[in-house]
């Protein structure tokens, strides 16, 4: 008799973009933020910050745009400015999302939120989800080194006590996969902003909505599923 196969010691997913659709709120806010400082800002340039670490992306915007101040200060105004438009606007969930983490809840899987928003951005997620969906966040201000680096994911299975590589992470950029990867745990990405590469170990779907838990437990067993490659076929 076969076995059938086991679920994910946790699954790690990405916010932004994957779990919720905020990235058009980090768009615009950095679109605002930098005319108010007297320079231009780019659809096409803020798609190249999408998974990026918010540091990361301050110093490339001050580079890009050769605004004077410090990345830290205008790490703070992109926060304020995405946290403003949550709490006016509300909290997009991407389709699937919460179905997925309450299949995930009532399976006993535990859930970690990885992200490079910072924890004042997460609040908005975690108080909109039913006590207990998240057994830890990792938010960008919690890290030394953000996505692509592995350390995001790393440290959520540590504070999980879990082997990553019983993991699977949800992401949707190509930072977020790569960091994701780098860190030894299966991969899922849910493409939205951009494109995300087929590669090795990871796994490409069109939606949340087509992720329960056989899918899962046959992509932590090894098997690649690409929905984007079937789609286009």
């Amino acid at each position: 008799m076969t076995s059938s196969p086991s679920l994910p010691a946790a699954v790690l997913l990405d916010m932004d973009g994957t779990l919720v659709d905020t990235e058009p709120y980090w768009l615009a806010t950095e679109h605002e933020v930098v005319e108010r400082h007297g320079s231009t800002w780019s659809h096409e340039q803020g798609l190249k910050l999408v998974g990026q670490d918010l540091r990361t992306s301050a110093r490339i915007i001050l580079d890009e745009t050769g605004l004077a101040g410090e990345p830290d200060d205008l790490v703070a105004e992109l926060v304020a400015g995405v946290v403003e438009r949550m709490r006016r606007d509300g909290t997009p969930w991407r389709p699937g999302a919460q179905a997925l983490l309450a299949r995930l809840g009532d399976a006993g899987v535990p859930c970690a939120l990885v992200t490079m928003s910072y924890a004042e951005v997460t609040t908005a997620v975690v108080e909109g989800s039913p006590a207990g969906t998240f057994a830890t966040v990792v938010s960008g201000d919690q890290v030394t080194h953000g996505k692509p680096h592995p350390e995001p994911y790393l440290t959520a299975a540590s504070r999980l006590g879990v082997d990553v590589r019983r993991c699977v992470a949800i992401e949707d950029s190509p930072v977020g996969a790569s960091s994701a990867l780098a860190a030894g745990a299966r991969t899922i990405a849910v493409p939205l902003m951009v494109d995300v590469a087929a590669r090795p170990g990871l796994s490409r779907l069109r939606s949340l909505e087509h992720l329960d838990l056989d899918l899962l437990a046959r992509i932590l067993e090894g098997e690649d599923v690409d929905e984007v490659v079937a789609t286009r076929a």
